[in-house]
């Protein structure tokens, strides 16, 4: 069982940033594939971006590549995305999720354990 918990969202005006965590329990969270997901109200989730077990491959949606970061630290059990030049289409839930997959990191079926969720509203 994995637990996740994020952190950092907030409002921020265009361009600006923000860096989200999110935080695992368990001692097997450097097994597990790690992803970001984001929902807009009335739309779908999205996938945003996604990690390998040891970090050494990452993905990311189209929409967000140069500009979102993710990464993570085994050592501490957490995962982040930074994300800079932020647009109001940005605007939206963004989650964690863990993965025992080590392929189909952009499915959110893949996924096994989710986090609840931080709001994250970008102005114009």
């Amino acid at each position: 069982q994995v637990q996740l918990v994020e952190s950092g969202g907030g409002l921020v005006q265009a361009g600006g940033s923000l860096r989200l965590s999110c935080a695992a329990s368990g001692r097997t969270f450097s097994s597990f594939a790690m992803g970001w997901f984001r929902q807009a109200p009335g739309k779908e989730r999205e996938f945003v971006a996604a990690i390998s077990w040891s970090g050494g491959n990452t993905y990311y949606a189209d929409s967000v590549k140069g500009r979102f970061t993710i990464s993570r630290d085994n050592a501490k059990n957490t995962v982040y995305l930074q994300m800079n030049s932020l647009k109001p289409e940005d605007t939206a839930v963004y989650y964690c999720a863990a993965s025992r997959s080590i392929d189909y990191l952009t499915d959110n079926a893949y996924y096994d354990y989710w986090g609840q969720g931080t709001q994250v509203t970008v102005s114009s």
